[in-house]
């Protein structure tokens, strides 16, 4: 009895955390959303934004150096797409370098960060991963679909830079709690 007990509460406890969202509204507005990465769930992040009528801009690929203090919180999309890089005439590790920086300035000007990857299982691969594995550790609170944290990565960096993420089951439920980011 002690032993079932004892597993549905560790269960319990798995599950509130991988569901949880911020028990307050951290993130002052308006936001600036930029992809790291260059995937085109860039685009369904803006959609959810702008249903939750959270004030942003958007500039996928905005340098440090453009980063004022007019925009409060960071919100990065991060996903790699070969493609999107090829487009925008990046090379992986320019995209890198850029995100660093671009996380640096965001923090000397005391910006909150806000992780989001939507893409799911099919945004994961040895690309993807480098910017996860870089954006995550970083940002004050990370959203993610499930299917996406099949082997664990998002839950182990979470916890090992103990932010809070939030797990949807689909793109459309990231726009609650990425809502409710936001004061």
């Amino acid at each position: 009895m002690k032993r079932l007990i004892a597993c549905i509460s560790l269960l319990t406890l798995v599950l509130a955390s991988t569901m949880a969202q911020p028990s307050t509204a951290f993130a002052d507005k308006p936001a600036l959303l930029t992809s790291i990465g260059q995937s085109a769930d860039l685009e369904m992040v803006k959609v959810l934004l702008t249903r939750a009528k959270i004030a942003f801009t958007t500039d996928a690929v905005i340098k440090a150096g453009d980063l004022s203090s007019s925009a409060k919180t960071l919100v990065l999309v991060v996903g790699g797409s070969s493609k999107g890089l090829g487009a925008a005439g990046i090379s992986a590790d320019d995209e890198v370098a850029r995100a660093k920086a671009l996380i640096k300035r965001a923090r000397e000007l005391g910006m909150k960060i806000i992780a989001v990857h939507v893409g799911g299982e099919a945004r994961r691969g040895t690309l993807s991963d480098v910017f996860i594995e870089l954006c995550i550790p970083v940002a004050d609170y990370a959203i993610v679909v499930a299917d996406a944290d099949k082997d664990g990565l998002f839950t182990k960096l979470a916890a090992a830079a103990k932010i809070t993420l939030t797990k949807v089951e689909k793109i459309s439920g990231a726009g609650a709690p990425l809502a409710a980011a936001f004061k």
